[in-house]
């Protein structure tokens, strides 16, 4: 079938293609599939359907998708809440999908792994600049400017330079 070619199609079958693809949360469904349909009836009926089903689930889907994220990408808490939160996941799902990830992960074990594989790639001499750079990183990745401050005075060879960098000038 030609791209842009005007074929009528229902929701439903379009939102199971779309699921067979890549996971949704319920919200980012039903924005897309009224991107693309227009706000009709058949999206709420497709939408409730699919959630009848079990194909559509928030709980679900925050659960797996925070797990995946900690895991695999190494993200920290407030980075997977930024990311559970652009997914239009269901506000009351956050909070426990956070707590279970980091059941099942470490939070500051992944950020003592996220720190040496970062400082493996820094050329010496470690400035100040680049320390807050790296202290700036880490936090982009979703972890606790005082945990990161705390990873980084308790390695040996970065606590002289981490004493003279203070949590406020992180915070940028």
């Amino acid at each position: 079938m030609p791209r842009g070619s005007k074929v009528s199609q229902e929701p439903f079958p379009v939102a199971l293609r779309m699921l067979a693809r890549r996971p949704y949360s319920v919200a980012e469904l039903r924005r897309a599939l009224t991107e693309k349909f227009g706000a009709t009836a058949a999206i709420r009926q497709a939408v409730t359907r699919l959630r009848e089903l079990g194909y559509l689930d928030d709980r679900k889907f925050a659960e797996h998708y925070a797990s995946s994220l900690a895991r695999n990408r190494a993200f920290g808490r407030f980075r997977i809440r930024r990311e559970l939160k652009a997914k239009l996941v269901d506000y009351r799902y956050i909070e426990p999908a956070l707590a279970q990830a980091f059941e099942e992960t470490d939070e500051s074990q992944l950020l003592e792994q996220t720190l040496a594989k970062k400082l493996r790639s820094l050329r010496p001499p470690l400035t100040p600049s680049k320390l807050s750079s790296l202290c700036q990183s880490l936090m982009r990745r979703g972890f606790r400017s005082d945990d990161i401050m705390k990873a980084i005075r308790s390695r040996p060879e970065l606590r002289p330079m981490a004493e003279g960098v203070e949590l406020d000038s992180l915070s940028d």
